[in-house]
């Protein structure tokens, strides 16, 4: 079994805060992270240096996360790439054309794994582990001690639907 440092991950993720948060979760536990703000850029980034593997929006400008999935699997020394699908959109109509892309691809072509955000740093780190076989640097259970309080509003931010969870951050960016 491996060790997290000594692997790169890229996330790729439209949405600044999002981003950030996962790039801080899988930092926390060991690994070296890179960003990219849409598939374009993480084509262009992926061209310099090929991640161990790489976690994706669906819904993104330029170049959505299915058309990099089709442009990565086209390419032979890019198609063995694991992705990890972090999506929004996974149950609403928004995506529903990107839903249907995926679930026709064949199984080379799928991703490793689909997670609907809000998406934990646990989920997310274990995820990770189980796929590139490797020790996090920091477990992430023991990241987990939330409160009480955290714990419920989690719960909330989870079964919350995404015009609730807009409304949320609208608020908090007011703050």
């Amino acid at each position: 079994m491996g060790k997290s440092s000594e692997k790169k991950i890229l996330v790729v993720d439209d949405e600044p805060d999002v981003r950030n948060f996962l790039t801080a979760c899988i930092q926390d536990a060991g690994f070296i992270v890179e960003s990219a703000v849409d598939g374009q850029d993480a084509l262009e980034k992926i061209e310099k240096e090929i991640p161990d593997l790489m976690t994706l929006d669906m819904v993104m400008p330029r170049k959505s996360g299915i058309e990099l999935i089709r442009t990565l699997r086209k390419n032979e020394k890019w198609s063995k790439l694991p992705v990890i699908v972090i999506t929004a959109h996974a149950r609403n109509e928004f995506a529903s054309e990107d839903i249907k892309s995926f679930n026709a691809f064949t199984s080379g072509l799928k991703p490793r794994r689909t997670i609907e955000k809000p998406v934990t740093p646990e989920v997310l780190i274990n995820t990770i582990c189980e796929i590139l076989d490797v020790e996090p640097e920091i477990s992430p259970a023991a990241t987990k001690g939330a409160t009480a309080d955290e714990e419920k509003l989690l719960k909330m931010i989870k079964e919350s639907d995404s015009e609730t969870l807009q409304q949320i951050k609208n608020f908090l960016g007011a703050l």
